[in-house]
């Protein structure tokens, strides 16, 4: 894969107070994915995008569109790639 597809999975990091918090609570960041993408394809979108690992990925279809929610390693992972990205 590469960036162009995906920036095409991945469209932007979605930011709420819950998702804010999830961040801190369960290593998780969420994102607003295209309606047609899988969990694998998601995962690996977000290791050629931002060079990280996600250990698991969950996904859910909502008003705003379909959602990733995205696991990693570490708190220390998932926060330093929410600075990164420009949620925190």
């Amino acid at each position: 894969m590469n960036i162009d597809e995906a920036t095409h999975i991945i469209l932007k990091p979605y930011v709420t107070e819950k998702t804010f918090s999830l961040v801190e609570n369960e290593k998780r960041i969420c994102f607003l994915v295209k309606e047609n993408s899988t969990k694998p394809k998601i995962a690996e979108a977000v290791k050629v995008l931002y060079n990280e690992t996600p250990i698991d990925v969950n996904v859910c279809r909502t008003v705003y569109g379909k959602k990733a929610f995205v696991k990693f390693e570490s708190i220390e992972k998932a926060r330093d790639l929410a600075t990164k990205i420009g949620m925190l």
